[in-house]
């Protein structure tokens, strides 16, 4: 079930993926708004969906850890909307209607998909951040890699990856607890990018 809840995620990634590609290609600043109006749904929806499950009596034993790392999250993405809001990036309103439509149906998706399977629900999520975090690290590489802001943004993303790469494999799929025996690092191999090494060379210009 994990593995086909997997495939599902990445089948989904790689559609929004091509259809962003698509819609946004030169667009660079409208495509990072849409992303980060987009990226702060599903924190919202975790909030809500842990709200709900402590109001019935089903808080787990990191509950309270959850709901403070997902709230610290949202007001981060929002940070980042503000960002991209001051480059330009909602300044068509066919930008504006189109992020604002899809954060609708997102939202309501991820309450449906963490009730039912919290691990998947961080997992699509987790691919979702790498994502974002490749797209501001392409964007340094290729077009202005003196961008401080962005680049700030992108070790944001990579942060938030490993937040939700280190929930999906401590959280309980079923009563929302947190086992310490499951907990593992996050992967040197996402350490390890090249875009992350280029924040470095960044901050030193």
């Amino acid at each position: 079930m994990r593995i086909q809840m997997k495939k599902l995620n990445t089948f989904t990634l790689n559609i929004t993926v091509a259809i962003l590609n698509f819609l946004y290609q030169g667009r660079h600043f409208q495509r990072f708004w849409v992303l980060e109006e987009i990226a702060r749904a599903p924190y919202f929806a975790f909030l809500s969906v842990l709200h709900l499950r402590e109001s019935l009596g089903l808080r787990g034993q990191w509950h309270i850890y959850l709901m403070k790392q997902h709230f610290e999250q949202s007001v981060n993405e929002t940070e980042h909307l503000e960002i991209m809001e001051s480059r330009g990036g909602n300044a068509y309103w066919i930008d504006r209607f189109l992020a604002r439509h899809l954060v609708l149906v997102y939202y309501w998706i991820n309450v449906v998909y963490y009730w039912l399977s919290p691990r998947a629900a961080y997992h699509l999520s987790y691919e979702i951040e790498l994502h974002a975090m490749e797209t501001y690290a392409k964007y340094l590489a290729e077009i202005d890699g003196s961008d401080i802001d962005i680049c700030s943004v992108m070790n944001d993303e990579l942060h938030h990856a490993q937040e939700l790469y280190e929930a999906m494999n401590i959280i309980d799929p079923d009563h929302l607890t947190v086992r310490e025996e499951n907990r593992k690092p996050f992967p040197p191999d996402i350490s390890d990018l090249s875009s992350v090494k280029l924040v470095s060379s960044v901050e030193q210009q």
